[in-house]
């Protein structure tokens, strides 16, 4: 599959079919979030992967009780253990980062047929504890990985019309 009808074909899975994700699988997945770009190549990002069904379902608690969490066999927590550095444009480093390896990791199961679905709506402390992550270390999103039981329909999407400008500001 080329990246284009990857990202064409991507959607946030909301519903997973309880087969294991094969070990293969899962290592291209956090393969592609490996390979990613980091600002000054610091690689601050970290991936706890957790298969243990009690502790997906806590996950899943922490995160404003959306089930679907604790039904993907695989959830992926993206962590950032250097959450200071700032680069020359302003902005911390590890958000920004950390969502591009995510997003890698999201286009690489669409490739082995996995479904994915970007969480960023969970309690940090809660997941912190369920995962046993030091304080200096941020989590910065929960990546439910499996097999969708479901591929729902695309959402809308503004036009390009809507969205680029050239040479300046212009809205």
């Amino acid at each position: 599959m080329d990246v284009h009808k990857a990202i064409q074909s991507r959607r946030s899975i909301r519903g997973y079919d309880p087969r294991d994700v094969e070990e293969v699988k899962l290592m291209k997945v956090l393969e592609s979030g490996r390979l990613s770009p980091s600002a000054g190549n610091r690689q601050e990002r970290r991936f706890i992967v957790i298969r243990d069904a009690k502790k997906r379902q806590s996950l899943s608690e922490a995160a404003r009780n959306q089930r679907f969490v604790a039904q993907a066999p695989v959830v992926i927590a993206a962590c950032s253990v250097e959450t200071e550095y700032t680069m020359s444009c302003g902005q911390l480093a590890y958000p920004i980062d950390t969502a591009i390896a995510v997003d890698h990791m999201t286009l690489s199961a669409v490739e082995e047929g996995l479904g994915t679905c970007w969480i960023g709506a969970f309690d940090e402390k809660k997941v912190k504890e369920i995962l046993n992550v030091p304080d200096n270390v941020r989590v910065v999103a929960l990546l439910p990985l499996g097999y969708p039981s479901a591929i729902p329909l695309p959402t809308s999407r503004k036009s390009l019309d809507e969205i680029v400008m050239r040479e300046k500001w212009s809205v």
